[in-house]
């Protein structure tokens, strides 16, 4: 299946999960499986969560960022993949001047 996140009306989240700022994103939330190609602005930040019942893999495409996963701080320049397990929390922040873009993929385990 082909998705077109242009074609995807994009949301602002104002304090997601909890965080700074706002994120901006398109999302696809399909059977088993939600994917997001997701903006933070400058000292905007996702709040930590913990992913009680799937996974989660990040990757940057451009910008900088920070991501707290398991206690630990990770720097995330572009092209760099995060990958939070099930059970395991984690938040990102954009600690660059220009916006962080990634794309996020959340597989539903069981679905």
């Amino acid at each position: 299946m082909k998705l077109q996140f242009d074609q995807i009306p994009e949301v602002a989240l104002e304090r997601f999960k909890g965080g700074e700022g706002r994120l901006l994103a398109r999302m696809y939330d399909g059977p088993g499986v939600k994917i997001m190609q997701g903006r933070l602005e400058p000292g905007s930040s996702i709040g930590l969560h913990t992913h009680q019942t799937s996974s989660e893999t990040i990757y940057i495409l451009s910008g900088t960022g920070r991501m707290l996963c398991g206690g630990e701080e990770e720097l995330l320049p572009p092209g760099a993949c995060h990958h939070c397990p099930r059970g395991c929390a984690h938040s990102l922040r954009n600690d660059g001047p220009e916006q962080l873009c990634f794309f996020a993929v959340v597989p539903e385990l069981g679905a």
